[in-house]
């Protein structure tokens, strides 16, 4: 089979980043973490598993992503984030298509998890994602969040899943959630975007209804509500914190 390099990007993983390594290391030869400088034992951790790793200063999403992806030196590339696991079919999967393969990437499932319930619904059901991409034919495009694989050539489409253990806590999920709005409202701050507030009081129950009723969130219970719920409070808090960078600008 042809290598396979698994590339990571961290901050501050400690508690995920061991499991996510052991969960690739009998599929890839070469495994690259990019630490941002974690506050604590992320890099050591990583090391420890065998990782090349590699630190620098975030700078947004999509120019860490490259960094990690040009220190690869494997045909193939794996992106997985720390909170990601590898499930035993998808290696099994992984291993049958890449020898007689002519596609140049593959969009694989993921199966997630909130708040420790597998999602069956809310839209986190059947959502794939590039992530095994051929190394000379991929590179990331975007901003500081939102990045994606722009990939030279045809995509092939991998059912068996990636496990994805997103928030374990809501307070998890709020530290996550200040950081990622942060950045979405400097990338629409630095794209001209302009917060109209009466748009964004219209949005908020339209993304609650669409998450909860036509996404059928309300079939996860609670955590389907929760869901629904905060993803509503995101897009208030990223319009928000860009009405804070124009009235900044203002004054």
């Amino acid at each position: 089979m042809e290598r396979i390099s698994l590339f990571i990007i961290t901050k501050n993983e400690e508690a995920k980043i061991a499991q996510c390594i052991a969960s690739a290391k009998d599929l890839v030869s070469e495994i690259v973490v990019v630490d941002a400088y974690s506050k604590d034992k992320t890099a050591e951790i990583a090391a420890r598993a065998g990782a090349l790793v590699f630190q620098r200063p975030f700078d947004g999403f999509t120019t860490q992503k490259n960094f990690a992806l040009s220190k690869v030196s494997s045909p193939w590339a794996l992106n997985l984030d720390a909170d990601e696991i590898l499930s035993g079919e998808l290696k099994e999967q992984i291993r049958a298509l890449l020898p007689n393969t002519k596609h140049a990437g593959f969009n694989i499932l993921f199966s997630n998890f909130f708040l420790g319930k597998h999602m069956k619904h809310s839209g986190l059901n059947h959502e794939y994602h590039i992530r095994l991409v051929r190394t000379d034919k991929a590179h990331y495009e975007g901003g500081l969040v939102h990045e994606g694989l722009k990939v030279d050539g045809t995509i092939g489409t991998i059912n068996a899943p990636v496990q994805h253990y997103s928030y374990d806590s809501i307070e998890s999920y709020f530290r996550k959630f200040n950081k990622y709005t942060t950045l979405a409202a400097q990338q629409m701050h630095k794209n001209g975007r302009k917060c109209q507030v009466l748009l964004v009081l219209l949005t908020i129950p339209f993304e609650f209804i669409k998450r909860y009723i036509l996404k059928l969130g309300i079939l996860d219970g609670m955590h389907g509500f929760l869901w629904a719920s905060f993803s509503s409070f995101y897009v208030f808090v990223k319009y928000m914190k860009l009405w804070a960078l124009q009235h900044k600008d203002a004054q």
